[in-house]
Order: C-alpha cells, then structure tokens, then sequence
C-alpha cells in the first residue's frame, strides 16, 4: 500500500461513540437483545437511519417496520448492526466518488443493493454469518473514498476513467492507477478503527476468498459473489449476475437460495 493512501487512511477520524457503544454491546457474549435496543434508542437520528434502510423495498416485508425492537426481531442483532455501522460511517466521510464516474447516490445505492442481495440470501440460511457479512456488504466499497481522494490528488482523473473503460474491472483499474485496490483500503481502515479479525479478513480478501482464514471463508466467497453480481453503478447486469452464479457453482454455495435472493434485491 502506497504511503500516500496509509497517511490518509491514519488521517480519518476516530469511531463516533455512538459506534463505539455499538460494538462494545454487539461484542459482548452477554449482552442481549434489549441492550442493543437500548444503545440505539439513545440516538433519535441513528433510529430514524435504521427503520428507514430496514423499510427500504429492497427487504421486501409488507408491514411498515416502525420500532427498533422490531427491526431488531426481524433482521437480528447482526444485520441490524450493519445498517447502524453504515449510517455512523458514512457520515463521517466527506463523499465524492467523481473520480469513479458516479455519484454519490449511486454510490449509496451499490452498498444499498449488496446488503439486500445479502440479505436475501444469507439471513435465514447463513445467518450465523450476519454479523460480519451485513456490515461488510454495506461497508466494503468505503475504500473508493479514500481511493477517489488520491485519485483527485494526483489528477489521475483521465487516467483512471481510461484504465476503467479498458480494462473493464474496476479493482484492476485501481491497482493500475493508485496501486491499491478497494477491498484492501477497506480492509485498513477496519483494522485501524480495531474492528474484529474476521471483518477485517473477509473485506481483505473478498477478491482471493482462498486467502481468508478457514473460518471466514465462506463470508469472502458470498461478498465476492455479490459484489461480482451488483456493479459499480448499482445495477446488476445480465452479464454480471451470470459471472456471479458461476463463482456459486465454483464454491458449492446454494445456487436455489441466490435465485431467489436476486429476484427480491435486483428486481
């Protein structure tokens, strides 16, 4: 990694505290679901972030989610946990994904879509993987942030849009231009704000999930899967969602859960 991207990696500001209590509750073995409700209560505007993402379309419940118990009971301390960490910290970047040719809704609208596709897929069947698979869906593309800014910096601007349009693999194109690539910014950023090992391994090594500790393997494979299957913009393509399913068949992950799971997220 380049000294450049690591100083503005160290420059990003530390963990609001509200993401802090968060992640104290969510780590604690005897924590319960009350303490996480009580800890989300406290903060009025966190509360409305979350029953607004957890009323999205996207999650496909036909009654209106209006409690954070409810939200709570129907998604699991684990997904609830990602939408939190995606609302807290995304408000602490300053956001500009010019330099990717997108805009920032767009930009929310990929996180938005992967966490669904992941949702749809994993929370009844794998949802022991939850906790580390929802925020690392929503989260994982945060290193375009700090990846855009170098960009910027060094008026690479024409440069990356022509390695975007030749290469047509968006971490190919970061690793040509900055010498980094998005999961592995990610990745440092966990690290450095002392999240858990298995969040930090899986976004790192989304891209080579064979690179993952055992047991986070399969949580690397499905990111690698929806991110495979939900591109830059946000969309997922008849071309995308087909190198998606070859990577399930690759990793002997359920192909009829998947199916299903894009008709809810991608629709």
């Amino acid at each position: 990694m380049t000294e450049e991207i690591l100083k503005k990696i160290k420059q990003l500001p530390p963990l609001p505290e509200s993401a802090l209590q968060i992640e104290a509750v969510y780590q604690d073995p005897n924590s319960s679901f009350n303490d996480m409700v009580k800890i989300l209560e406290k903060d009025p505007l966190l509360t409305a972030d979350i029953l607004k993402a957890a009323n999205s379309p996207l999650y496909g419940f036909s009654r209106e989610i209006n409690a954070i118990s409810q939200a709570v009971g129907l998604f699991g301390m684990g997904t609830v946990r990602g939408f939190a960490l995606a609302s807290i910290i995304k408000k602490s970047f300053p956001l500009d994904l010019s330099a990717y040719g997108i805009t920032n809704d767009m930009f929310s609208e990929l996180s938005k879509r992967q966490h669904a596709l992941v949702t749809a897929w994993c929370m009844r069947k794998e949802n022991k993987l939850m906790g580390i698979l929802s925020p690392a869906a929503f989260l994982v593309e945060i290193g375009k942030v700090i990846i855009a800014q170098q960009i910027m910096a060094e008026n690479k601007q024409i440069e990356f849009r022509d390695a975007l349009k030749e290469l047509q693999d968006v971490e190919k194109a970061e690793e040509k231009v900055v010498g980094v690539t998005t999961p592995e910014v990610s990745s440092m950023i966990f690290k450095l704000w002392k999240f858990e090992d298995g969040l930090v391994d899986v976004i790192g090594n989304c891209k080579n999930p064979a690179e993952a500790e055992d047991e986070d393997k399969k949580a690397a494979q499905i990111l690698q899967v929806v991110r495979t299957a939900i591109q830059l913009n946000g969309v997922a393509t008849e071309e995308s969602i087909a190198a998606a399913k070859e990577l399930v068949k690759t990793y002997s992950l359920d192909m009829a859960s998947f199916e299903t799971a894009l008709e809810s997220a991608v629709a």
